[in-house]
């Protein structure tokens, strides 16, 4: 029942940031440059979380070498996916921005290799190449120049997100499990307050916010709340109690919340490009998963083997 708990997590989690794609891209195209969006949600997350940190027994148990990988993933987590995220989702589609978005599994568990190396088997070399086939599809199907603005370039930032979200997974779990994710989320806002506060009144002083029409208004708060905050702690909670490969594979929730506000909204259509670099990324992932388990399931047979092999 506990491990349904978490994975329920997840499920949410990715319901909310799958919206979040159709809401980015109608504010920023519409009213607000991604960088006041990107405040905001700093903002918003450093106001509820940082007086976990603040005020729990355990921020006192945070050793140098938790300090450290706290930092790491900070950066990873308020430049390399918030900010990058925003930003590629600017001049990109809901779809072909969702749809990158579940390449999470694949750059999770080459990142899980890198950190934990073990043998390489055909399935996982081979699904990885497909997703990396779907992702490239989607960067050059209008041909094989990035320009300034385009499509092309949007979907790059958000693979640069996918990568960083994906070795923050990996990296933190220790700290998360050690800690709890209220603490850990707490410092990731502490610092990401820090290193953002500089720019802060430069992007939002200027912005009437009560002008806003009362349906950009609930986007925003749909943003900063359900689309930050709480999937935030719920996307960490489980990350805590499960595997980053459960953490990853949940996003492919992400596409078809994404995809049904985008068509609904006249955002976006899904075409022959993303429907192609989709079913790449899907079978890349399965390649990649039935790989991992693989590994694992003859992982504990061989270790079961040697403990049987030991003299008594």
């Amino acid at each position: 029942m506990s491990k349904t708990r978490y994975n329920l997590d997840l499920v949410f989690a990715n319901v909310f940031f799958g919206a979040n794609f159709s809401f980015y891209v109608s504010l920023t195209r519409n009213y607000l440059d991604f960088q006041q969006i990107f405040m905001l949600q700093v903002l918003s997350a450093a106001i509820f979380f940082i007086p976990f940190a603040l005020f729990s027994k355990q921020s006192f148990r945070i050793t140098w070498r938790d300090a450290g990988n706290i930092l790491i993933v900070t950066l990873l987590i308020v430049y390399g996916w918030m900010y990058m995220l925003l930003w590629g989702s600017s001049y990109t589609t809901p779809i072909d921005a969702s749809i990158i978005a579940t390449l999470g599994p694949a750059f999770t568990l080459i990142m899980d290799h890198l950190m934990h190396p073990h043998k390489y088997i055909r399935a996982r070399v081979v699904g990885v190449v497909c997703a990396l086939v779907g992702a490239a599809i989607l960067l050059f199907s209008d041909g094989f120049t990035l320009t300034h603005g385009s499509r092309a370039q949007g979907n790059l930032f958000v693979l640069v997100a996918v990568v960083a979200i994906a070795i923050n997974t990996v990296i933190i779990k220790p700290q998360l499990e050690k800690l709890g994710t209220l603490v850990v989320m707490g410092w990731y806002y502490i610092i990401g307050l820090a290193v953002t506060a500089p720019f802060f009144w430069k992007y939002i002083a200027h912005v009437p916010f009560l002008r806003l029409p009362l349906y950009a208004q609930a986007e925003l708060a749909y943003i900063l709340i359900l689309g930050t905050v709480l999937p935030m702690y719920l996307l960490y909670r489980g990350t805590e109690k499960l595997t980053s490969v459960h953490t990853a594979l949940y996003r492919y929730i992400q596409p078809l919340i994404a995809g049904i506000l985008a068509v609904t909204r006249g955002q976006a259509r899904f075409n022959a490009a993303n429907m192609t670099a989709l079913a790449f990324i899907f079978a890349g992932v399965v390649l990649v998963v039935v790989g991992y388990k693989y590994y694992v399931r003859h992982g504990e047979v061989r270790a079961a083997v040697r403990r049987v092999a030991l003299p008594h």
